[in-house]
């Protein structure tokens, strides 16, 4: 079942975006992974706008393969790096529909 990352990052420094933009893009795609969307063009329709300066929406095969690509070795380095220039919150949903009130999800 197909599995969506949600990163939201709030950049403190911009040292590391061109190293890690550079080199993640790669061990990604080696798991399966393509990104939908990443974007520092937000637009707040209800709520409080959050205290980011981009999302970024991706997709894996599977939860596991999200938790592989997050373990791996050569992926520690650029998440060290992010983490030091950045305040960031990653979240995965899958597509278990569990609204099962909303006809166009099939449950999962």
């Amino acid at each position: 079942m197909p599995a969506h990352p949600i990163a939201n990052v709030e950049v403190t420094s911009e040292e590391w975006i061109p190293v890690y933009a550079a080199n993640v893009r790669d061990i990604v795609h080696k798991h399966g992974c393509k990104y939908l969307s990443r974007s520092a063009n937000i637009t707040t329709l209800e709520g409080a706008a959050p205290d980011v300066s981009m999302n970024a929406l991706l997709e894996f095969p599977s939860v596991d393969a999200v938790k592989a690509f997050a373990d791996v070795p050569a992926h520690a380095e650029y998440s060290v790096a992010r983490q030091a220039g950045s305040v960031s919150r990653f979240c995965v949903i899958d597509d278990t529909a569990d609204a099962g009130t909303v006809s166009d999800l099939e449950k999962g």
